[in-house]
């Protein structure tokens, strides 16, 4: 597809709407402004749409507990479409597959072709997978969470022998840990291209690296994982282990239509914002992991500090009004589920996650998480 030829993008049979505001993605940052702007009694342009793959939003913090059997399908989600009633919104269930920020114009998966005036992006990322797959074990992104979840259902029929996780962040290492807790029995490993928790202090890392230990759980740090041929997981010509299953929750890549879009990306793809979270296309806003801004690393955390900011930039685009400016904090509170209930915990450099402080903090977080649900839930506010 070439975007930049404008009938390569609308056949014969399309289907066009146009709307005054399009928000693209039902992540972190569009839930947070959603709720601010229920909040504050404001109701976006009548024929605003949010697109949307499923009719729910899924929260990344409780995905672990989820897999660790903690948390049940129905905890982790967000409805949509009470969210969307409130606010005069329309909810199209369906995937963004281009953009043609020329025209205007965002490309469907269903055929439906959508003109906007104001566009907010928030559609996130995709993890990184190795670059060799023949073929020969079963292969789990980690995200999109709907197609993680499907696929992870299937898994609960039968546990695989031995399944590998692939990344070197707090994803990975959540996942490892709630893995052992599901499957007790499997051969479990976790491999990554550099030091594990790279971006955290030494403290946490020395924590996570003893809790995989006592999991029984291998790790393979400053192996990139490039191939999986046979069932055999290799880094360059080195082989790993033999592996029935491969998860992927690798660092994030951008989807592919951002850099087609003709808007100005970073060197890995993703849309270039200023501190308004607008592109260098007034009419166009991107946050979250779809988001490329110094400082604002591509976690949750600052996703939802994005939410804010994007609840009134949008409005004020709507009116003309001044924006606001995103500054990112300096040092993020971050909570690690160690599987079981527990949970480690690092701030800057300081850490704190030993067997017998993780049952508290694990508490924390699971009010943490639990009250993010709450606030973004109607029926729940009732």
């Amino acid at each position: 597809m070439i975007l930049s030829d404008a009938e390569s993008l609308q056949p014969p049979d399309a289907v066009t709407h146009t709307c005054p505001l399009v928000l693209a993605g039902a992540g972190h940052a569009h839930l947070v402004m959603m709720r601010l702007w229920i909040k504050a009694g404001w109701r976006p342009p009548a024929g605003t749409v949010l697109i949307n793959a499923g009719s729910h939003a899924w929260y990344s913090g409780m995905m672990p507990g989820l897999i660790a059997g903690r948390f049940g399908l129905d905890e982790c989600a967000i409805a949509l479409l009470p969210l969307c009633q409130r606010l005069g919104i329309t909810l199209v269930q369906a995937s963004v597959t281009a953009l043609d920020s020329q025209h205007q114009r965002v490309v469907l998966d269903n055929g439906e072709h959508l003109h906007y005036q104001l566009l907010s992006i928030n559609t996130g990322s995709q993890p990184v997978a190795p670059a060799q797959l023949d073929g020969s074990v079963n292969i789990l992104p980690a995200k999109p969470f709907p197609e993680f979840i499907h696929q992870w259902q299937r898994w609960q029929t039968q546990a695989p022998g031995s399944v590998m996780v692939l990344g070197g962040g707090a994803a990975a290492f959540e996942l490892a840990m709630a893995l052992r807790q599901q499957f007790p029995a499997s051969e479990l490993s976790l491999a990554c291209s550099g030091d594990l928790l790279q971006s955290h202090g030494p403290a946490l890392r020395t924590l996570a690296l003893q809790w995989l230990t006592r999991a029984d759980i291998a790790v393979f740090e400053h192996n990139r994982v490039d191939a999986v041929r046979h069932q055999q997981a290799f880094a360059g010509e080195l082989p790993l282990m033999r592996i029935d299953a491969l998860i992927l929750a690798t660092g994030a890549s951008a989807l592919p239509w951002y850099s087609r879009s003709a808007l100005p990306c970073d060197s890995q793809g993703f849309i270039n914002v200023d501190r308004c979270l607008r592109s260098s296309d007034a009419r166009v806003f991107a946050a979250g992991d779809a988001a490329s801004l110094a400082g604002s690393l591509r976690s949750g955390v600052y996703s939802v500090r994005h939410g804010p900011v994007l609840a009134h930039n949008l409005r004020a685009a709507v009116s003309g009004q001044a924006l606001l400016e995103y500054t990112a904090q300096s040092n993020a509170l971050a909570l690690l589920a160690t599987g079981n209930g527990g949970a480690m915990m690092s701030y800057g450099r300081f850490a704190l996650g030993s067997q017998r402080s993780a049952p508290l903090l694990g508490r924390w977080k699971d009010y943490l998480d639990q009250s993010f649900m709450r606030r973004h839930r109607l029926a729940d506010q009732a």
